[in-house]
């Protein structure tokens, strides 16, 4: 059977300009044949697991996985067993909330040495905005400061950062626009982190689960988190935000969507990246915001977390010297895997990042989009 999986799956690269043994940055070098099989009865779980045991490689692999991506060669897989098995399992069960913090445990508290190496000085691990930017920490600032101004910031205000991180956007908020804040995380690093920076801002992170929230804020944020309440929780994540807004406040989700409606994540990247983690779509957002918010705005730059993407990557490979002894070889390959893909999903287009900003019940007057 191999045989046979190994000329059907030749035949399909050789489509998509893509070599097997071939000298081009996105022809792959297969150094296992049992590679062929794995792909037929694994699909994309197979892929990324073949290429973290050292089974194939590539000079760009982003390069390869875009060429696979926009070649649709996924649809000739007839069926992936483990993307059915995750699809059952959150229509079946709701696995973000059995164990909240779990995502926490198993990536946001891997090591902040590796975090601090990869990202930018304040730490932020979401989409930079590149319009006007050439560095990665302009990038990042800037995003910061659209933040600030889609949500019109002003002195003395307060406000709620739900998935806050290493609380680089409360920092950033704080000391540009004098206002105070909370931010929350289910990451026990984070939180650390977050606090032990903070000097004398008005501003903590606190360890605690959305749903636990409670008291009014005159603007929330939510950077990067939305990814990881799963689809059956929309609704009461959108019926929390709005129980913590004043009548005139604002609410900016910044989220990673897909553009087709899924109950579950990509098989790979839910196994060793993100447990439980899940793109929303279009209309599972607005379906379930319906009668809790009004959306006011809704800015897609998803091509911008490419160029962000390939500038961690070019940073972890920097400071992989100094991380290997601690993370090891099948870390290494896992991670830079995870960035790569991830850069070719959103070079592609299949995935995108969005901005969306609501108010409770409408701006009087209506609201002015800040690009």
């Amino acid at each position: 059977m191999s045989a046979k999986f190994k000329s059907f799956i030749t035949d399909l690269l050789s489509q998509i300009d893509i070599q097997i043994g071939g000298s081009r940055p996105w022809d792959i070098q297969v150094h296992d044949d049992r590679l062929y099989n794995r792909v037929m009865t694994q699909g994309s779980l197979g892929l990324g697991e073949a290429y973290m045991d050292g089974w194939w490689d590539a000079g760009a692999v982003d390069q390869f996985l875009y060429r696979v991506l926009t070649g649709q060669l996924q649809s000739k897989i007839k069926f992936d067993f483990a993307l059915a098995f995750l699809a059952i399992k959150g229509i079946l069960l709701n696995p973000q909330r059995l164990n909240v913090r779990e995502v926490g445990e198993k990536h946001y508290d891997i090591g902040n040495d590796l975090y601090k190496r990869m990202l930018d000085p304040r730490m932020i691990y979401s989409c930079g905005y590149w319009r006007d930017a050439e560095t990665l920490e302009e990038a990042q600032e800037a995003k910061l400061d659209l933040i600030c101004r889609k949500i019109g910031l002003k002195e003395g205000m307060r406000i709620l950062d739900i998935g806050s991180g290493w609380g680089g956007l409360l920092k950033f908020a704080a000391e540009r626009y004098g206002v105070s804040g909370v931010g929350i995380t289910v990451s026990k690093e984070q939180m650390a982190l977050a606090n032990d920076i903070r000097g004398n801002l008005p501003i903590e992170t606190r360890l605690m689960d959305y749903m636990e929230l409670d008291g009014h804020f005159d603007r929330i944020v939510s950077v990067g988190m939305f990814e990881h309440v799963g689809f059956k929780n929309y609704n009461s994540y959108f019926s929390k935000v709005h129980d913590l807004l004043p009548d005139d406040g604002l609410f900016l989700l910044h989220s990673i969507g897909g553009s087709l409606t899924r109950s579950s994540g990509e098989p790979w990247l839910e196994k060793y990246i993100f447990p439980n983690g899940m793109l929303p779509s279009p209309r599972q957002v607005t379906g379930a915001v319906e009668g809790k918010l009004i959306m006011e705005d809704w800015h897609n730059f998803g091509a911008d977390y490419d160029r962000t993407l390939m500038v961690w990557h070019e940073r972890f490979e920097a400071a992989w010297p100094e991380l290997k002894d601690r993370y090891g070889e099948r870390f290494y390959r896992m991670w830079r895997y995870y960035l790569l893909m991830c850069a070719a999903a959103f070079r592609a287009r299949w995935v995108h990042l969005w901005q969306i900003v609501y108010s409770k019940d409408g701006l009087k007057g209506g609201y002015v989009s800040i690009r």
